[in-house]
Order: structure tokens, then sequence, then C-alpha cells
């Protein structure tokens, strides 16, 4: 009974020829981080940056706050709330391109599928609406 020894001699030469493909540069683009996390200066906060791929494949969305058209309120999507371990209301906004900040916000009440503000970024500014959950863990490195 003869063996064959093709099997082994194919995989030493694979064996040979793995180290020579992994001195190959990387490319940039696919090895930069998705996200960063930057401290802001004398804050509790941070700014969440992501890659364009990371915002992507999170999906993220954005809404502006309303005029609540009633005294001193605005409004904004109840998805857009984020509460922390002590129960404290947040809320992502986009200052910049692929740019996420923290802030506190005051909820008065909330009806149906929008929160009602009593303190909070003014009217206009975009919050998050899909994939806050994702930055906060993010920020605070949920999963490392």
């Amino acid at each position: 009974m003869r063996r064959s020894n093709r099997g082994v001699v194919a995989g030493l030469m694979m064996a040979g020829v793995l180290p020579l493909a992994c001195n190959e540069k990387l490319d940039p683009v696919r090895t930069s981080l998705p996200a960063r996390v930057e401290r802001q200066e004398g804050t509790t906060v941070s700014r969440v940056i992501l890659s364009a791929r990371a915002a992507e494949r999170l999906d993220i969305q954005t809404a502006p706050i309303r005029d609540a058209g009633t005294t001193q309120r605005t409004v904004i999507p109840y998805s857009a709330l984020i509460y922390d371990l002590h129960g404290d209301t947040w809320a992502y906004t986009n200052p910049a391109p692929l740019t996420f900040v923290r802030q506190r916000i005051r909820v008065d009440r909330i009806d149906a599928d929008v929160a009602l503000l009593s303190d909070g970024p003014p009217v206009g500014t975009a919050v998050v609406t899909v994939g806050a959950a994702e930055l906060f863990g993010i920020e605070f490195g949920v999963g490392k």
C-alpha cells in the first residue's frame, strides 16, 4: 500500500507562503478604528467620533429638536432618550459630521413617541434617534 505525500507537501508549501503574505503593508482604511472617544476638557462627557463605515453599520439616524409650541418647552423623539446608571436622562447630539456628544436633558413628560423637555439643547439641534445605545456603549467602553 502506497501513501501519497501530496497533502503534506502542499501544507508545508502554504505554511511557507503565509508568513510572506503577512508582511504586506496594511491598508490604512481597513485598519483604522471604527470609533474613538475624546475626553472634553472640564466636563464629565466625551466626544464619540465614528468612521463613516461604523456610522453606516450602526445605522445612526438623527432628528432635530423641535419647538413644542408651548412656553419654554421643546420636543424630541422618545427614541433619543438614554438613561444612565443613576437614572439621569441624556441624548446624543450631532454637532459635526460623525461626531456625537452626550448632553443631559430634563424630561417634563412623555407623550406617546415624543418627550417634552423642560431643559436641554436648543431647537434645531440634531439628536441621535437610532444608535444612541451603541454610542453610549462606545463612550463607556462596554464590551472591552
